[in-house]
């Protein structure tokens, strides 16, 4: 086979994938580090760090960013001088 044939994509069955899933958490768990104490948060594997410190970064930086163009729009609404709906989560 040539590095230039194309492959049709292949798609697992949901059971399979639900099997491979269940393996994989299997491995990690054995493999990842044990909580000190009881209730605290077991520590991913060294390898899922850079990936984790980026989605850390984008989920405070998209939450910052929301609450920034929130209070942006509502210095905006009172500049012309339209009252907000109560309920913050009428416009969603």
């Amino acid at each position: 086979m040539r590095d230039d044939d194309v492959q049709p994509q292949v798609v697992l069955p949901e059971p399979v994938r639900d099997h491979l899933g269940q393996q994989l958490r299997t491995v990690y768990t054995v493999e990842g580090g044990k909580p000190q104490f009881l209730g605290d948060a077991e520590t991913p594997p060294e390898e899922f760090e850079p990936q984790i410190k980026r989605l850390e970064t984008r989920l405070k930086t998209h939450e910052e960013g929301t609450v920034a163009v929130e209070n942006a729009l509502d210095r905006i609404l009172d500049a012309f001088g339209v009252q907000a709906e109560d309920g913050k989560d009428a416009a969603r």
